[in-house]
């Protein structure tokens, strides 16, 4: 199981991440990311809307509000322009961290 430390610091690159493939309202997004890393990262909706709302003040996704067929009023958020840019320097970090923790000869034998 990951730890809450580094969950915190791969949220982002999740969200966004899972907001690529199209608009998502809350839930969905933690089902999918819940689905996609075969339970690996886990977001309860407590966790997630305050994650999206900052990431809405950063002008990263955008949500509005929308009603379901059945009358239920949900935000969905999509991916802004800002959010596709900040999206590949924030693979790149990760990318060279994992690499820079597979050389080290502790972690690697882990």
């Amino acid at each position: 199981m990951i730890g809450a430390g580094i969950k915190r610091g791969t949220a982002e690159l999740a969200v966004l991440s899972i907001l690529e493939d199209g608009p998502l309202h809350g839930y969905e997004m933690a089902r999918r990311i819940e689905e996609q890393t075969k339970g690996a990262l886990r977001f309860t909706l407590a966790a997630l809307y305050p994650m999206l709302y900052r990431m809405e003040q950063r002008r990263w996704i955008r949500g509005s509000w929308e009603t379901s067929d059945n009358g239920r009023r949900r935000r969905c958020y999509r991916l802004t322009p800002a959010g596709k840019k900040k999206l590949s320097p924030l693979r790149q970090e990760w990318s060279e961290l994992f690499q820079a923790l597979r050389r080290l000869k502790k972690v690697a034998n882990a």
